[in-house]
């Protein structure tokens, strides 16, 4: 990541002093836990965010701000993480709740409506959303972010004996693409049409990975989508009991699908995630958090001083391994592709970031 690296060292002190303000905060309301924190997890940067312009300069009365956070479906990635987001900015005075969620596109409307203050969204599923296209009829340019989060790897995974190699074998073949307007059945729409494919080439199930997983443990389905952090819980069964086969998404397709829709990035599946002996071209996507653009530009900066704050982040990274190798203040936000909210905008600029608005 890009990153403007401010060497005053006699400001360091006041970026950890600000980022530090939040951890004794007074116990807020919220109603869910992150199980434990660890010791070294959340340490401000000094090296990385020296010469910051100190923390927010205006007193936010957290007590009097009530906090939303959409997350996700219970047995998914996003509820726990979401969770520890609503647990961090609570210790710190915030009245917060955790709100479980059909995910990205609901999270999106949750935004739009006033129905959430913070939600994470995948960032395809967003950019749809503010440019008006896919599964959006019009732009929604109000969306606002408020920082970046992990990449989600695209997986479409399959079992040996149903000779699937390629995206191109999918051809006549029963595959679950995801729940209907979910973030995985996006990223499987967008796949298929870079391949010069649409869904009328296969047998499309609308199931979400987890149904479809078990579909094809009963022969019932071919291959399915699965977009998220790596390793997943469920594509790690699927793997330990059967020949299960990571599909690569390579070639012109991935390079047509890049060109096009440039919130996709190439990547590799590494070898040994699962039972792959070798690396797996892929593609990931970042999720980010999404923030209400009504709220005011202090209370912004203050959560991002909660979050960042050792005892937030701590909190944050003990919710998932994904989150403690993926949440730090030293991944910045300049591969955000929608504008930050512009208390989130000073808040990362004060750090020595660069930010979409730069």
């Amino acid at each position: 990541m890009k990153l403007k690296k401010i060497t005053a060292l006699c400001l360091a002190a006041a970026v950890l002093a600000s980022l530090s303000a939040c951890s004794g905060g007074s116990a807020g309301t919220g109603t869910t836990t992150a199980g434990g924190t660890t010791a070294a997890a959340g340490e401000a940067k000094a090296d990385e965010a020296a010469g910051a312009e100190g923390g927010s300069k205006v007193e936010v009365d957290r007590a009097k701000e009530f906090v939303t956070v959409a997350t996700g479906p219970t047995s998914g990635i996003y509820y726990p993480i979401g969770g520890a987001f609503a647990t961090a900015l609570g210790n710190a005075g915030y009245k917060t709740s955790a709100q479980a969620t059909g995910a990205s596109v609901e999270n999106i409307n949750l935004i739009l409506n006033g129905e959430a203050e913070i939600a994470i969204s995948m960032q395809d599923s967003v950019m749809q959303a503010y440019e008006g296209f896919g599964a959006f009829e019009k732009a929604e340019p109000d969306l606002r972010a408020l920082m970046r989060l992990w990449p989600n790897y695209v997986q479409l995974v399959t079992v040996e004996s149903t000779g699937i190699k390629s995206v191109e074998d999918l051809k006549g073949k029963r595959v679950g693409v995801g729940a209907p307007n979910s973030g995985v059945e996006l990223n499987a729409r967008m796949i298929y049409e870079a391949y010069g494919m649409s869904y009328d080439d296969s047998q499309v199930d609308y199931l979400s990975y987890g149904e479809a997983i078990d579909q094809m443990k009963n022969g019932q389905c071919d291959a399915a989508f699965v977009t998220s952090g790596l390793p997943n819980a469920t594509v790690s069964e699927l793997a330990f009991s059967y020949d299960m086969v990571v599909i690569p998404i390579d070639g012109a397709g991935r390079d047509a699908l890049i060109e096009k829709y440039p919130f996709f990035a190439a990547s590799v599946i590494p070898a040994d995630t699962y039972n792959n002996k070798e690396d797996v071209e892929s593609v990931f996507v970042y999720n980010i958090m999404l923030v209400n653009k009504d709220l005011s530009d202090d209370v912004v900066y203050d959560m991002l001083d909660c979050i960042f704050a050792d005892e937030g982040i701590a909190t944050i990274k003990a919710s998932h391994n994904t989150a403690d190798k993926n949440i730090d203040l030293s991944f910045g936000v300049d591969d955000v592709k929608i504008p930050l909210h512009d208390g989130a905008a000073k808040w990362w600029k004060d750090h020595g970031y660069e930010t979409p608005q730069n």
